[in-house]
């Protein structure tokens, strides 16, 4: 792209996380700290049996989730963004298919205080999670 077409990005900092939906979460846990390195460093449940836990290996983060009914299946990624409500605005206005509303959203580290979530979906139907 252009430079001038880019500038327009200017909001979206980084991939936040990549998230895998997995089967037991305690399993999946110790997995990727024993054979990758990988600490815990945040968990929480976000509704009934519905848990999840970030792990990190230096700057990046793995976010495992397990949902008791199974109903999550494969993965997702998330972009963290400076402005998230034109990121929203802009994502609607060229027709990307929003499919959770914004919420607020629990902070991994103090500096997360007052982030809001949102996700969208992707030509292939991937699931494409905004933060910030």
């Amino acid at each position: 792209l252009k430079y001038l077409e880019r500038e327009k990005f200017y909001m979206y900092k980084r991939i936040d996380h990549v998230a895998l939906h997995v089967e037991d979460l305690d399993k999946s846990i110790k997995f990727y700290e024993t054979n990758f390195g990988c600490h815990k460093y945040f968990e929480h449940r976000a509704g009934p049996g519905f848990r999840i836990a970030y792990l990190k290996l230096g700057d990046t983060v793995l976010e495992l989730t397990h949902s008791p009914d199974g109903d999550m299946k494969g993965f997702h990624f998330c972009f963290e963004t400076d402005d998230f409500d034109v990121s929203i605005t802009e994502l609607k206005q060229n027709g990307v298919k929003c499919l959770t509303e914004p919420y607020e959203t629990a902070a991994r580290t103090p500096s997360e205080e007052g982030w809001r979530r949102t996700v969208f979906e992707g030509p292939d139907g991937e699931q494409i999670e905004l933060r910030g």
